[in-house]
C-alpha cells in the first residue's frame, strides 16, 4: 500500500475512511500515515489503516 501511494505523491486524491471521505494532495508518505493538502484548510494526516479505498483525480 504504502508503494501504491508513494507513487501518488503530487496527485489530487479522494480517501474514503472509516470516518468519511477526504480530498486532497498527497504531499508525503510515511509507513503509517500520508500527508494531504487540503484545499483552502491546511494539511491533513490520514492513518493507512483508516484507508479503505483511494481514487486519484
Amino acid at each position: 500500500m504504502v508503494d501504491a501511494l508513494r507513487r501518488l505523491i503530487g496527485r489530487c486524491v479522494v480517501f474514503e475512511t472509516t470516518r468519511g471521505a477526504i480530498e486532497g494532495i498527497i504531499i508525503d508518505v510515511k509507513p503509517d500515515h500520508v500527508l494531504l493538502q487540503l484545499q483552502h484548510r491546511g494539511q491533513a494526516c490520514v492513518r493507512i489503516a483508516e484507508i479503505v479505498w483511494t481514487m486519484p483525480l
